[in-house]
Parts: structure tokens; C-alpha cells; sequence
């Protein structure tokens, strides 16, 4: 029963990273069917170099998520840890959103080349959680603002009942 988190992990992590390898084969397979025979008389150089951005943008985010899902294993061969969970958010989420914004932007440009504006998304959404966190180093106009009556007896009772002893209740048999 040792390592049983690690095993079932490992096993969580290998069927996901599967599952989005589908989705990667089956949107370029789509891409390529759709795109490139069916409508082969609007295909031109542009969709060419959106079939290698899409591949590319695919493959780095892709490979990073093995990287952290890979499992970690002793020198006996015995497993230590089964992989980053990819069910979290942070760096982990951010490079799944790549994957799906890149999935659905190739497949709706076979619609419209105009669905390529979406990708617009990802470097704006880095510039908005970027600005956020610079903003947080620069603003510090808080501490020389004059606090009103009422903001500071609330933040005094909340520091005084802080500081109180906490006692539990318990229940004698």
C-alpha cells in the first residue's frame, strides 16, 4: 500500500498527457483533411505558416506538461513520485489554456482566417497578470493615507480579539 498516491498519479498523468496527445493529433489531422483537400483552392503560404505556429505552439507547452508529469524513481527502480498533478492551476493551467486557445484557433480559421486573432488572448492575458504584479512593487500610496473613525475601532477590535487567548471547547464524558 506504500506509494499508492504516487502510483495513482502516475497512472492520472499518463492518461491525461494521452488524452491531450488526441486532441493535438486529432485537430492537426482535422486541420490538414479540412483545410488542405477540401478547401485546397483558398490554401495559400499564410496557412502554411499557421499549420507550423500551431505545431509550434502545440509542441512547447506540450512538452513541458511531460516534463512535469514525468515520475520520479529511486536508484532501485522503485517509484518516489508520480508526476506534478495537472489537475492544478498556476504554470500548469496557463500551458493547458495554451493548448486549448490553440486548438480552437486552428480549428475555426478553417472557417475564417479572422479566428486568428484569438491568439491575441495569451499575450494579453500575460501583460494583465504582469501589470498586476508590477503594480503590486510600486503602489504603496496606502500607508500614508489618513484612516477614518470608524475603519480604525474595527481594525482595533479585530487586532484585540486577535490577541485573546483561543480556548476550545470540549466535551467531558
Amino acid at each position: 500500500m506504500a506509494n499508492q498516491g504516487a502510483k495513482k498519479r502516475k497512472e492520472e498523468n499518463t492518461r491525461h498527457m494521452a488524452n491531450l496527445r488526441c486532441l493535438i493529433i486529432a485537430c492537426n489531422v482535422i486541420y490538414v483533411l479540412v483545410r488542405m483537400l477540401i478547401f485546397h483552392s483558398s490554401f495559400s503560404w499564410k496557412h502554411w505558416v499557421g499549420l507550423v505556429l500551431t505545431s509550434v505552439a502545440y509542441f512547447i507547452p506540450y512538452q513541458q506538461l511531460a516534463q512535469m508529469a514525468k515520475p520520479a524513481y529511486a536508484d532501485d527502480g522503485e517509484l518516489l513520485d508520480g508526476g506534478f498533478d495537472m489537475s492544478t492551476g498556476g504554470i500548469c493551467g496557463y500551458l493547458h489554456d495554451v493548448i486549448y486557445i490553440t486548438s480552437f484557433v486552428q480549428l475555426t480559421s478553417i472557417i475564417s482566417d479572422k479566428f486568428w486573432y484569438t491568439y491575441l488572448v495569451i499575450p494579453a492575458f500575460g501583460a494583465f497578470k504582469s501589470f498586476g504584479f508590477i503594480r503590486g512593487f510600486l503602489s504603496h500610496g496606502s500607508e500614508g493615507e489618513v484612516e477614518d473613525e470608524k475603519t480604525r475601532k474595527k481594525r482595533e477590535k479585530m487586532e484585540k480579539k486577535a490577541s485573546r487567548p483561543k480556548f476550545m471547547k470540549t466535551r467531558n464524558r
